[in-house]
């Protein structure tokens, strides 16, 4: 039989290549034992230019080539899934230290520890990728027909990128979820294709690089081949991976022509930005400091707005118009970033609210100027009236909070933020295992102030609003990171008028690029739900978002976005500008079924994987080692003295119950089951203390723990099957192994 032109050509990897075992000396050993490695860092490198700061967004339709020819041409038949974990891995590690070194303002361990974590989500992609999903295992036949060849690339293609899209989900909600920067993000700047958000998410925008890039790689192989035998054939597979990038094109541009949907109302925003330096929590200003900058900024913003109002006025008069009948720009809302103020506000369970002198006399001198609702962040904390005055409770209950105060009212509206930042805001059960909370000072650099709580509920502000039916218009409150979460701000989405509000602080990192990077992620909020966002920012991006994802009005086309005269969005001032808010806003497929195309991926290339364990061993055995894992965990984290037994007891059960479906070393398989079940509960742990508990998440995550139990146990276990080539397939070994 004749050998596959990559093995004839030398490709090395597919270690039985005529020239590479014939020649080469110390430089073809070492070329033969690196150019996997040196492909998957290349992809790394590729792949992190798209974001921001480089912002090369083009690099995604090729960042992924590299790394599909290192997992599909290398690595041994033996130990191929191994192989392609670390080559994930690799291209993974690289990808992420580039794309989080603005972490390393905060804590360089922590760049690198979060950095090689999330490279594992590569890793599993790499392992999926050089076994099931590899369409180079098996030789194909020359003589095939082209629908057959073209088919059969489509379909790795695709459960490829149906697996990248599939795990970047799993990663936006294991251990609370860090779904940044995924692929489909690198669309930021590309709006006719970001334009699918509203009907797969931008988790589901991925698959496209993938798959197209799967695609490719296949396609430029076999015209290598066809090229050396002098007879070219048709690529249909490639014309039908164009139709599918055009059709998303097309969708895209009929989106963007179509504008705003429906009828809209004008809403008129002043947000206000400072730029306070800080390191870490610790605000670099003082209280006064703080205060006097928004009282002076918000004056200045009206001072300026009326001297727009004098020039309609006199320009009405001198083209003999009525000056009654004009539109002056003044602000419905102002709106100030993420715990604008220092001092709290003091609360009751019965609706008794207080705050202190220096916020009463703040709000108090900018609302002297105009009649609006004012929107900020601010803290809150949960107190008891003694002898008329509102006292802090003992161990309160403390808020991370986005509040609002209509106009004309003396009471706030309060959003508690529901999704905390990992030793940012909250470090769980720390008053249990306080070692932890010595690991955050020692990283961040500063003392541990303790743990915001977690605010409840999914229904929206209603913040009263003269211009909107009803008199009042619906808000998808988010704080901080929160606007990065798809799976939260859609719990919010309902018909009719909402505008989506965020309050930040991106001030713990500086000048770097994460502020850049968390507006390019929350950007997509806008396109999955079709809802326009206000966005105030303390030092990062302000600015006003279409539902489009643009921050382009679509009247004046003027950019809502505050910047300097140098264009650069880290610096002091105010913006006033329109969001265009739709009075019967649909709910969008993504709004109603959330990462449906992710979800349903990763179950398509998880069966493809190891369907005979994943149906049989997940349904019966799986199912009792993470019930038993889950109690154990739950349990020896309520009570911190019964954690060693239980914990310890729950998931070496759940391991050695899961083990005996799985084929191969005993020891190994124990220990993939054993990592599964472990981080599947312990993420099941932690969504519990952020968001409550229901019945469809305890049943979710309860299989979704036994789906990444039987992948774990498949990347652990060694191949036992003999491969021949006289069955039409090329067996190895390789000296990567």
């Amino acid at each position: 039989m004749e050998l596959p032109w990559w093995v004839d050509d030398g490709v090395p990897g597919l270690t039985r290549g005529v020239r590479w075992q014939r020649k080469g000396g110390v430089m073809g050993a070492i070329w033969r034992r690196t150019w996997g490695g040196l492909l998957a860092l290349w992809s790394g490198v590729l792949l992190a230019a798209c974001f921001p700061p480089y912002d090369l967004g083009g690099l995604v339709w090729v960042g992924m080539i590299p790394l599909m020819v290192a997992v599909w041409a290398g690595g041994g038949e033996k130990r191929r899934g191994w192989y392609g974990f670390r080559m994930g891995w690799m291209a993974g590690a690289v990808f992420w230290v580039i794309n989080l070194k603005w972490l390393s303002e905060v804590s360089v361990l922590g760049m690198w520890v979060v950095g090689f974590f999330l490279a594992l989500y590569f890793g599993f992609w790499g392992s999926f990728a050089a076994g099931a999903g590899n369409p180079w295992r098996k030789v194909e036949d020359e003589e095939q027909p082209c629908l057959s060849v073209g088919g059969r690339s489509l379909w790795y293609a695709a459960v490829n990128g149906l697996m990248w899209c599939g795990l970047e989900w799993v990663r936006g909600w294991l251990l609370t979820g860090f779904g940044w920067n995924g692929l489909g993000v690198s669309f930021h700047q590309t709006p006719v294709i970001a334009q699918a958000a509203d009907l797969v998410g931008a988790t589901g925008l991925s698959f496209l690089p993938v798959f197209l890039a799967g695609v490719l790689v296949q396609v430029g192989r076999r015209l290598n081949g066809e090229a050396r035998r002098g007879r070219l054939r048709a690529h249909w597979d490639f014309g039908i991976a164009a139709t599918v990038i055009a059709l998303v094109f097309v969708y895209g541009v009929m989106r963007l022509h179509h504008g705003i949907p429906g009828e809209v109302r004008p809403l008129k925003v002043l947000l206000v930005q400072l730029n306070i330096p800080q390191e870490a929590k610790e605000v670099l200003w003082s209280a006064a400091e703080v205060h006097g900058g928004y009282e002076e900024e918000t004056l200045k913003a009206f001072g300026a707005l009326d001297e727009r109002k004098g020039l309609q006025v006199d320009q009405a008069l001198r083209d003999g118009t009525a000056a009654e009948g004009l539109a002056f720009d003044m602000p419905d809302w102002v709106v100030w970033p993420e715990a604008a103020l220092k001092q709290w506000l003091y609360f009751t369970k019965d609706g008794l609210q207080a705050t202190g002198e220096l916020n009463r006399q703040t709000i108090g001198t900018v609302r002297d100027v105009a009649p609006f609702t004012l929107l900020m962040g601010l803290n809150e904390i949960e107190s008891a009236e003694e002898n008329g005055i509102l006292m802090p409770l003992e161990d309160a209950d403390t808020y991370n909070s986005l509040l609002v105060l209509p106009e004309g009212s003396e009471q706030f509206l309060s959003y508690r933020k529901h999704h905390l930042v990992l030793f940012g805001e909250t470090i769980p059960y720390v008053e249990k295992l306080t070692f932890l909370a010595w690991l955050f000072e020692q990283s961040a650099g500063v003392k541990y102030s303790g743990s915001f709580s977690v605010g409840m509920g999914s229904a929206p502000l209603r913040v009263p609003h003269r211009r909107f039916d009803g008199g009042e218009v619906a808000v998808i409150p988010s704080i901080c990171f929160e606007d990065t979460v798809p799976r939260l701000l859609r719990k919010f989405a309902v018909r009719g008028g909402q505008v989506i509000v965020n309050v930040t602080n991106d001030g713990w990192f500086k000048d770097s690029e994460a502020a850049a990077q968390h507006f390019a992620n929350a950007r997509f909020r806008c396109i999955e739900l079709r809802r326009p966002m206000v966005r105030c920012s303390n030092t990062g991006v302000s600015a006003v978002v279409g539902v489009n994802g643009s921050v382009a009005d679509p009247v004046t086309g003027e950019a809502r976005i505050l910047t300097d005269g140098e264009g650069n969005h880290l610096t002091r001032g105010w913006l006033f500008a329109t969001a265009w808010v739709p009075v019967d806003g649909p709910l969008t497929l993504y709004a109603r079924f959330g990462d449906w195309f992710a979800a349903l991926g990763l179950i398509i290339a998880g069966l493809l994987w190891d369907r005979r364990r994943i149906l049989l061993g997940i349904i019966i055995t799986r199912g009792c080692a993470s019930l038993l894992t889950y109690v154990g965990l739950v349990s020896g984290i309520g009570h911190i003295g019964g954690f060693p037994i239980f914990a310890f007891v729950g998931l070496v059960a759940g391991a050695l119950i899961t083990s005996r479906v799985v084929r191969g070393s005993y020891l190994r398989s124990m220990c993939g089951v054993f990592v599964g079940n472990m981080f599947l509960t312990i993420s099941f742990a932690l969504e519990h203390s952020q968001l409550g508990d229901t019945p469809g998440r305890v049943i979710g995550f309860w299989l979704l723990g036994f789906t990444a139990g039987a992948l774990l146990g498949n990347l652990w276990r060694p191949n036992n099957v003999s491969i021949e080539a006289s069955e039409g397939e090329v067996g190895h070994d390789s000296e990567d192994d």
